[in-house]
């Protein structure tokens, strides 16, 4: 089975350069006397898993006023956040049908909108039956959304600040952002049919999935997926694909790649990785660990996920190139809390 390299192994690979760079710690107090017996301390944390914490006011209850106040328009029912942290900001969008009734558009307006396609990269695995793919993503359509609304909008997501006191370029960005989460979602239409060929290899330039990806010298193939998008235009599912000329994931140790296009859709292009049984396989945080988000710090957090531009952790970036330069048949699988609705802009 491929191993797995732990967030802690991240870290302790990340945090070497850091702890070499620091200055010398200050000498410690020495005191003479009789040794003391070792005591137990309790853990400072209150750990009561079987009963739920009412959450303090403060941060969360003001974000989410505000957006109750700009976004009744919308019709969104938006939940209650009981935790405080970064994660909890970005749940409970309003669906299509609202944006579309606070917008004003009718449904001429709206079919002449070009249908388009998150198409996340995806990640295929070899099982009994063959090469299994995961496709993921969402069908959308994007509004013509005004930049007073976008600046409304974008403002619920920047703490302690607004897009008007902004630099004109992480203005620009924050309603890029904002623009790509308050969009049409389409429900219950089909995503297919999807087209698959294979993918050029990126040579040693450090791939995104890892080195050691090949061209396979097969997998050309259109497949439909069995099912409608859900109500909020997502579609995840596990789909077998045709396996001539690819390799089978139990008789290989490199990852191949396949090229994945959504027809009719004007953007839905993505790579998808086959990775084979055995192998190394790098599961990595990308905020605070490839780049500097504060996600610890709510208010940096959002303005640095929504309006600053990408500032890496560190050499940390360079450290994962080398890895997937110089490390055979290595994958990696990034995460991040944002929607994955930014994940074009996060992306880039």
């Amino acid at each position: 089975m491929r191993s797995s390299l732990a967030y802690g192994a991240l870290l302790q690979a990340s945090l070497y350069t850091l702890t070499n760079a620091s200055p010398a710690p200050t000498p410690r107090r020495v005191v003479h006397g009789e040794p003391q017996a070792p005591r137990v301390t309790g853990s400072p944390v209150d750990s009561h898993p079987s009963r739920t914490e009412r959450y303090r006011r403060g941060l969360i209850d003001d974000v989410q006023s505000d957006i109750g106040s700009i976004l009744g328009g919308l019709g969104s029912d938006l939940p209650s956040w009981v935790a405080s942290g970064v994660p909890n900001f970005f749940q409970g969008f309003p669906t299509g049908d609202a944006v579309v009734s606070s917008l004003g558009l009718d449904d001429s307006q709206v079919d002449a909108l070009p249908t388009q396609v998150l198409n996340l990269d995806p990640y295929a695995n070899w099982t009994e039956s063959g090469w299994n793919v995961r496709f993921h993503g969402n069908v959308y359509k994007q509004p013509n959304t005004s930049t007073e609304d976008l600046n409304r909008l974008a403002n619920i997501f920047l703490v302690d600040t607004s897009v008007g006191e902004l630099p004109q370029d992480q203005a620009d960005r924050a309603r890029n952002v904002t623009a790509s989460i308050f969009v049409i979602q389409q429900g219950d239409v089909a995503v297919s049919p999807i087209h698959l060929d294979p993918a050029a290899s990126q040579g040693s330039s450090g791939e995104p999935g890892g080195g050691g990806a090949v061209t396979p010298s097969g997998g050309n193939q259109t497949i439909t997926l069995p099912y409608n998008t859900t109500v909020e235009g997502d579609f995840d599912v596990f789909v077998p694909i045709n396996g001539d000329g690819l390799m089978a994931g139990n008789e290989t140790n490199e990852v191949q790649r396949l090229n994945t296009h959504v027809e009719g859709a004007s953007i839905g292009n993505s790579t998808a990785y086959l990775v084979p049984t055995t192998g190394l396989t790098v599961v990595s945080d990308i905020d605070d660990i490839l780049r500097i988000t504060k996600i610890y710090e709510p208010s940096q957090g959002l303005l640095n996920s929504f309006a600053k531009e990408y500032v890496p952790w560190e050499n940390m970036p360079d450290i994962y190139a080398n890895w997937s330069r110089s490390l055979p048949n290595t994958h990696f699988h990034y995460l991040t809390t944002t929607p994955e609705q930014v994940t074009r802009a996060y992306m880039v």
